[in-house]
């Protein structure tokens, strides 16, 4: 199962924000251990880097990215995806670049602490907590 994942994920595990670090580090971890295929937007790496670097440190933003980089596929859009997503007239234009590359990658859905940013998403969105709970390993 392929899986995109939203910068909230990514934060709420590199920053270790609760409540919400549990859910998604063990979202993440399923990704690193190659248990579910994951694709991170190319647009969000800097703002990722940007992020961490902001409220820890240079060392870590650059292990985060590292760490992205060997364990997501990093889904890019050409001009034709940005047009793409321009015309899903979402309410945020970032939301709505997310849901292309979740589309151009066959992602199966997308992992948000926002679901509600995705109501009109043709993929479906899932918090880590709620895809946790409908698609566990075990299962």
């Amino acid at each position: 199962m392929k899986v995109i994942l939203d910068i909230n994920v990514l934060l709420d595990v590199f920053q270790k924000r609760e409540p919400h670090y549990a859910a998604s580090a063990q979202v993440v971890s399923l990704v690193t251990a190659g248990k579910l295929s994951g694709v991170y937007p190319a647009h969000g790496l800097t703002t990722l880097y940007y992020l961490v670097r902001k409220y820890a440190s240079k060392p870590d933003a650059e292990a985060a990215l590292d760490h992205v980089l060997q364990h997501f596929q990093i889904g890019n859009l050409d001009a034709a995806g940005w047009q793409a997503a321009r015309r899903l007239r979402f309410g945020d234009f970032e939301d709505a670049v997310v849901t292309t590359v979740a589309m151009s990658t066959s992602s199966d859905f997308i992992i948000t602490r926002n679901v509600g940013d995705f109501v009109e998403s043709p993929v479906a969105a899932l918090t880590p907590a709620s895809f946790l709970s409908l698609h566990s390993p075990a299962r």
